[in-house]
């Protein structure tokens, strides 16, 4: 059965959300991370599906619209990260081993794009790569 274009939809904010968390982790979001998250976005995740939005969007775009308003938002990042979690869980069929490489490929560019990884990046980094192996 092919997902829907909701359910494509909610994978990518889920992905937006997931990288917020990542950005987030030690409270701050550096103008670098952001700067990483949108050249991943055109760099790989434009060209895995032609998925509209409602709007006639890439709908991978969606992860940068849900990072961006939880920026917006000053939103935690844990909460989020969770929330990434329990759609993995839910929908294992999104996940196929190239989506997991990219996922990872773009949570690990986010942190490492300022001043490194610090500790609190690495901890989520280690539980989303338990999660994904």
């Amino acid at each position: 059965m092919s997902p829907t274009k909701q359910q494509i939809k909610e994978f990518y904010q889920c992905l937006g959300k997931l990288f917020y968390a990542i950005a987030m982790a030690d409270k701050k979001i550096m103008p670098n991370e952001i700067d990483s998250l949108r050249k991943d976005v055109k760099r790989y995740w434009l060209a895995i599906d032609d998925s509209k939005d409602e709007f006639g969007t890439d709908a991978a775009f969606q992860i940068e619209i849900v990072f961006d308003w939880l920026q917006d938002q000053e939103k935690e990042g844990d909460e989020y990260f969770t929330e990434f979690m329990d759609f993995y869980e839910e929908h294992p069929n999104f996940f196929s081993p190239q989506i997991k490489k990219l996922i990872w490929k773009t949570a690990d560019d986010i942190a490492s794009s300022y001043a490194h990884k610090n500790k609190s990046e690495l901890i989520l980094l280690n539980k989303l790569k338990i999660t994904l192996s």
